[in-house]
């Protein structure tokens, strides 16, 4: 069986090409021979890269990592063990996640200097400038780091990203309450010793097995989504040769967007607007005729009910079991069941994402609205990591340089300033 080709034929000089087709696509390169390019704005059906990491089929609600199922990475796995995954490619014997999670018990700590910078941010700062800053400054702390050549300074950086992180976005929380700094306890797991120094007070701290599982299954769910603005953003960023660090930042920037990562913030706001359940039917007839916007629904990728959204559904009820039902859950619930029954959303394939739900489950956990994508982030960093050391092994990939359609003007005389 011959090599599949797509034949494109140029009307203006009757030219005609063979452009290999390769894993279903064409390379955009091969346009050249016409002397045309390729535009696609925000990237809507072109492949940036080769990646064996996150595989979706968005028609089929379809999320692995590599091969395995969300379904069965929520039920069974731990967040280190997911990260662990998606780096190596496989999952961790007994004796490898043990000795993974020890390692990154040890790096848990910052350096103190990381308080200072802290202390510079006003109170009332948003958590995700204040991450957004301090994960940039940790290049300073190593500078190691830039020593992307070598690999076992690579997956010294993952180690310290991961293990510091929590720590990091833990002290945001406590800056944005006033609270003294709490240092981590590694006598905690990962997951335990975030909570723990996010919360405490006084020294002491009930631990909530139950909740903490539930925000465990919520970050194995974000680890990683493909190459999503962050992801791209990493990548893009990681392009340059610059350290993990700078790039791991340039994701968290992305994330702030009220788009992306700040998007479970506009469901609550969105949930605060409505007000109550019995306003929900005139909030729908707002939205179809475009006078309110529905947050929540909807996502570039999937064109079925996102698989997330599913698992987190389910997490709700354990959470809500815990700490009582908010009336936000009805608001959201009754406005899921009236979208889906009405064809002005279901011919449109808006069904909830993994935003609708996520943020009435952080917020019934203790976090505020303005660190749920703090909580976000320290769930997307291994996907970032993972995607970052697999463009730096790609040979194909080279310094990310988009082409442009020059739309201004032709070339013009410069008018000297008395003149104009």
């Amino acid at each position: 069986m011959g090599e599949e080709t797509l034949s494109v034929r140029d009307n203006r000089t009757g030219e005609e090409v063979e452009i290999p087709i390769s894993d279903g696509t064409i390379r955009a390169t091969d346009l050249r021979q016409l002397g045309l390019m390729s535009y696609d704005p925000a990237f809507l059906n072109t492949a940036s890269t080769r990646s064996g990491i996150t595989y979706i089929d968005g028609d089929a609600g379809i999320l692995r990592y590599r091969g395995y199922p969300i379904e069965q990475l929520a039920e069974h796995a731990s967040f280190l063990e997911t990260a662990w995954l998606l780096f190596e490619g496989e999952l961790p014997t007994r004796e490898q996640l043990d000795a993974w999670e020890e390692e990154v018990r040890v790096h848990t700590y910052v350096h103190t200097n990381v308080t200072q910078f802290l202390d510079g941010f006003r109170h009332d700062a948003h958590p995700m400038g204040m991450l957004l800053g301090a994960i940039a400054a940790l290049s300073t702390f190593y500078p190691d780091a830039k020593e992307i050549g070598d690999a076992e300074s690579r997956r010294l950086q993952r180690v310290r990203l991961i293990a510091k992180f929590p720590t990091i976005a833990a002290w945001v929380f406590r800056h944005s309450r006033g609270l003294p700094y709490v240092f981590p306890r590694n006598d905690l797991g990962y997951i335990g010793n975030f909570v723990n120094m996010t919360f405490e007070i006084g020294g002491q701290h009930e631990p909530n097995p139950v909740l903490q599982r539930a925000l465990e299954i919520l970050l194995v769910l974000h680890a990683d989504h493909e190459q999503n603005a962050s992801t791209n953003a990493v990548r893009g960023v990681g392009s340059t040769q610059v350290d993990p660090f700078s790039a791991v930042s340039a994701g968290v920037a992305a994330l702030y967007g009220p788009l992306h990562g700040g998007a479970n913030e506009q469901v609550l706001r969105m949930l605060d607007e409505i007000g109550d359940v019995k306003n929900v039917p005139a909030f729908i007839e707002g939205v179809k005729k475009h006078e309110r916007l529905l947050m929540g629904f909807g996502h570039r990728v999937y064109k079925n009910y996102d698989p997330r959204a599913k698992l987190i559904k389910r997490v709700a009820d354990d959470v809500f079991a815990q700490t009582g039902v908010d009336p936000k859950l009805e608001i959201a619930l009754e406005l899921e069941r009236i979208a889906l029954e009405d064809d002005y959303f279901v011919s449109r394939k808006l069904y909830p994402n993994v935003d609708f739900y996520s943020g009435i489950i952080y917020r019934a956990m203790g976090y505020p609205t303005d660190y749920f994508t703090v909580l976000f982030a320290l769930g997307r960093l291994p996907g970032w990591l993972a995607q970052w050391e697999e463009m730096l092994s790609d040979s194909e990939q080279k310094i990310a340089r988009p082409r442009q359609v020059y739309t201004g003007y032709g070339e013009r005389d410069f008018v000297p300033l008395a003149n104009r």
